[in-house]
């Protein structure tokens, strides 16, 4: 075989982009989940790519493009046999080995959005080896492997289907057996709002994967050594840029007029969207079909994204489900009216009558059966073995402490309080001879009212149920702050790239309480009831007088001063 450094490079150039869009999906997942599961979300961006690499070595690339039957490739561990038949003009077999890698990398990594922030680091880890070792190598090799869909003339030209809407399903799959995330409903089961803890950080993974996509689509022409691939690949550049583009533009619209502004997060998922619908005709359609089909998955996504959250309840930290399960399916499909006939059969709207989207329903379906009967079996086995999700004390805690021992990713800031708890039941009510209707007054001076700071220090996700309780018995007012200190046991200790890391300061929640009208005992009880877990950093309270009380407002002093307009 003759090899052509033109077209050699240029598929090296392609693995290295698509290889950093590890770091893109990184900060995606990380900038729209909470700062106390970023540790977390790192490490299994890297991971999956750590583990995907030299298990696709072993046998994942022989499954997908081995030439064995229409179904499925060979085994053929550590790359041995010949794959001269599956080579592109020009391309050595190892660096065609890790173009694909990096594709494979991509499929698993998009299921980590999804399940985000209440998954087992050691669960992620199993299924994801699974989706590398032959979930995506299986549907693969339908596909570009010389499969039987192949045969058919099935069309995905860069993987819409076969990356994207591979790890779309596994991603809602996974999420559905999970459940949502602590607080995600309320006990009417309307969804609440989670709020992502960096948005800045979300806007720069959405820029590398725009621009990374140029490779993942792009370099998929193998090769720049003649005419036909030069003008295919400046076609291929300009609908990835010209369908994203028209996908933002479409849910920014669109979410401006349904919600009355431009929803910032949604918009940006958008991108997103039209990057994945187009990746499976962006060679096959003009600029004109291009277009179309970005301007469908502007609102699919915006939908889809309402659907699985509101109706169906699949809670979806990142979107990843809508992105690129439903959008992979909808771009494939529309492949398939929108087919001018240049390199591939032609779609509806260009004379090629229904057989050709046929075929491309055909494939999107049977991909779909495929990849979703066997997630679940491999869900379902870790689920009953080392168990899927974490536990809800390690959840609320954060898995980046409760799974990795890192004690926050973001030493040296400040970060706000989750914007979303789970529903707590208000503690039963301390009983009592309480004269909870009349100020308390000082013993030695029975008409001067005593005014006191109950000052409770508690843990960050002890807040809400405290909040909810102190509503419950009358409470209507109270300072919190976030504060940092330790107790007797001085911290615990942590370790930080294997070096002891004694952490004397931890996060704290202060709570201020002036009481004038509530009986004392009766806040102090009811703050014990629902901090008590019987584990070290349940808190302390601390009770002090208060000399005198003055609403600015009104100049009103002391037990008036306290009490509710």
């Amino acid at each position: 075989m003759t090899f052509s450094a033109v077209n050699t490079i240029w598929v090296l150039l392609g693995a290295a982009l698509v290889f950093f869009m590890q770091a893109g999906f990184a900060m995606c997942e990380a900038g729209f989940t909470r700062a106390k599961n970023t540790g977390n979300i790192l490490m299994k961006n890297l991971m999956d790519f750590c583990i995907g690499t030299p298990l696709y070595w072993l046998i994942g690339f022989g499954i997908m493009f081995g030439a064995g039957t229409a179904a499925f490739g060979w085994i053929d561990p550590f790359i041995l046999k010949d794959y001269s038949h599956i080579l592109p003009a020009g391309v050595p077999l190892w660096a065609y080995a890790i173009f694909q890698t990096v594709f494979c990398a991509t499929s698993a990594t998009i299921v980590s959005g999804a399940m985000a922030e209440r998954t087992k680091f050691s669960a992620y880890c199993v299924y994801s080896a699974a989706i590398s070792l032959f979930i995506y190598p299986v549907s693969g090799h339908w596909i570009w492997g010389g499969g039987w869909l192949s045969a058919l003339g099935f069309h995905d030209f860069a993987g819409s289907t076969c990356v994207h809407m591979v790890g779309g399903v596994c991603a809602l799959i996974g999420a559905k057996l999970l459940g949502p995330r602590i607080g995600k409903y309320g006990a009417d089961g309307k969804p609440r709002a989670i709020l992502g803890h960096n948005l800045s950080i979300a806007a720069l993974g959405v820029f590398i994967l725009w621009f990374c996509w140029f490779g993942f689509n792009g370099a998929s022409t193998v090769g720049m050594d003649s005419d036909g691939l030069i003008v295919s690949a400046g076609l291929v550049f300009f609908n990835t840029n010209l369908a994203a583009a028209v996908a933002t533009l479409t849910t920014m619209i669109f979410t401006w007029l349904r919600y009355g502004k431009p929803d910032v997060s949604m918009t940006f998922n958008a991108s997103l969207a039209g990057l994945v619908g187009i990746t499976a005709g962006c060679d096959a359609v003009n600029p004109l079909g291009a277009a179309i089909i970005g301007l469908c998955c502007g609102f699919a996504v915006v939908l889809a994204v309402e659907f699985f959250d509101k109706v169906v309840k699949i809670d979806d930290p990142v979107g990843a489900i809508s992105v690129h399960g439903v959008c992979g399916a909808l771009g494939t499909i529309l492949t398939g009216l929108f087919a001018t006939g240049v390199s591939t059969m032609k779609g509806v709207f260009y004379g090629g009558g229904f057989k050709f989207l046929s075929v491309q329903l055909l494939g999107v379906g049977s991909v779909i059966v495929w990849t979703a009967a066997v997630i679940t079996v491999v869900f379902s086995i870790i689920k009953a073995t080392i168990g899927l999700r974490a536990s809800a004390e390690d959840e609320a805690m954060g898995l980046d402490r409760s799974e990795h021992g890192l004690h926050t990713a973001y030493s040296g800031f400040a970060i706000m309080n989750d914007s979303a708890v789970e529903e707590v039941e208000p503690v039963a009510i301390p009983t009592g001879d309480y004269e909870g209707t009349v100020p308390v007054t000082k013993e030695n001076d029975p008409g001067a009212p005593v005014y006191t700071n109950v000052r409770i220090i508690c843990r960050p996700a002890s807040l809400e149920p405290l909040k909810k309780n102190m509503n419950k018995i009358g409470i209507k007012g109270m300072t919190v702050t976030n504060v940092m200190g330790y107790g007797t046991q001085k911290g615990k200790p942590e370790y930080y790239r294997g070096t002891p890391l004694e952490i004397t300061l931890l996060p704290k929640i202060q709570v201020d309480i002036v009481v004038s009208k509530i009986p004392v005992r009766l806040v102090v009880e009811t703050a014990k009831r629902v901090l008590h877990t019987g584990h070290i950093g349940d808190g302390k309270i601390f009770i002090t007088d208060v000399e005198n009380v003055v609403r600015v407002r009104t100049g009103e002093e002391g037990y008036d001063a306290l009490q509710s307009d």
